[in-house]
């Protein structure tokens, strides 16, 4: 295996991967977009492409106002303020109703400032008024979806993508994406017990715990990072346990030295070898239920705990554990 030289400050030497995520997550380093990009006026005739068009790739917002109109002046600053910090979830296009009358006649306004919301090229919803800022922000985030959401589901698909990686062996692969979400998102826990997974994937053990070990309390408790720690405490015991060679010789000579194979169960769980380890405990328990307190399946809990409901080794003990405690 490559081994990962470091994971920087703190998760890494992937500055350049990190920067790139910030801005795809919109991160610190992520541009926001200008307000010219965000905002602008139309007529008549820009109408179906300043609306109409771009309302199928965002919600456009469209403020119907006159000079004259107070409560539109009110209003401007609340609604420029809104969609600027709305960072691209929803645009504004303004249409000054004395210059252009045309549309709102159609849409049937009749006092203004009114505000209608265009999503795939229709009217979705809309408001009249000056209405504050609060009312102001909660009808954006009702028509363009709540701040992050995005975000969310872009770190989600990237997790998803990470977790694959860990599956193929890409470990370096995987530590830079799961760094990417941890510089946008730092107290994320599956990043964070992706990231251990990884150090301990690189034979990194002391880091891998030092990072967990430094969470705070709400963060620690997670099962994801209690798998984690149990990993650790696993590969450690097994390390104390004698040549695994040597315990298939034992075993070779005495197949019911129960002791033996509980070792090597234990061995082969930290070498990956999930199945075999498995294996191992599933023949304790047919043989002998009562070996150290029922300790073959104690044992093998804390192994589903480590490998997760849905990895192949927990689906196929599972089903044979089954069959052992019900037949």
């Amino acid at each position: 295996m490559r081994e990962m030289s470091d994971y920087g400050n703190p998760y890494g030497g992937y500055g350049n991967q990190t920067m790139t995520a910030n801005a795809q997550f919109g991160g610190p380093s992520a541009p926001t977009p200008a307000a010219a990009d965000l905002i602008k006026d139309t007529t008549t005739a820009g109408f179906a492409k300043d609306v109409l068009e771009e309302s199928r790739n965002q919600p456009v917002l469209v403020d119907f106002w006159a000079p004259w109109c107070g409560p539109c002046r009110q209003l401007t600053p609340i609604i420029e303020k809104a969609v600027t910090e709305a960072a691209g979830r929803v645009k504004l296009v303004k249409m000054n109703i004395d210059d252009h009358p045309a549309i709102a006649g159609q849409l049937g306004i009749q006092s203004i400032p009114a505000v209608v919301a265009f999503v795939d090229g229709r009217p979705a919803d809309g408001f009249m008024g000056a209405l504050p800022e609060s009312q102001v922000k909660a009808f954006i985030d009702k028509i363009g979806g709540p701040a992050g959401a995005d975000q969310a589901a872009e770190i989600a698909a990237v997790l998803d993508e990470a977790a694959g990686l860990v599956t193929t062996g890409d470990i370096d692969g995987a530590a830079q994406l799961f760094a990417a979400v941890l510089q946008a998102d730092p107290d994320n826990v599956r990043a964070l017990a992706g990231m251990a997974e990884c150090m301990i994937g690189a034979n990194q053990h002391v880091r891998a715990r030092e990072l967990l070990s430094q969470l705070p309390e709400e963060l620690s408790q997670a099962p994801e990072v209690q798998a984690q720690l149990k990993r650790l405490d696993q590969i450690e015991e097994a390390r104390k346990l004698g040549d695994p060679v040597a315990l298939e010789h034992t075993l070779s000579l005495s197949p019911d030295d129960h002791e033996a194979r509980m070792k090597l169960a234990k061995i082969r769980n930290v070498e990956g070898r999930r199945e075999e380890a498995a294996e191992h405990l599933l023949l304790i328990m047919k043989k002998d239920r009562e070996f150290d307190e029922d300790g073959a399946r104690k044992q093998l809990l804390q192994f589903f705990e480590v490998w997760g409901p849905k990895d192949p080794a927990t689906i196929m003990a599972r089903r044979k554990l089954s069959s052992i405690l019900f037949s």
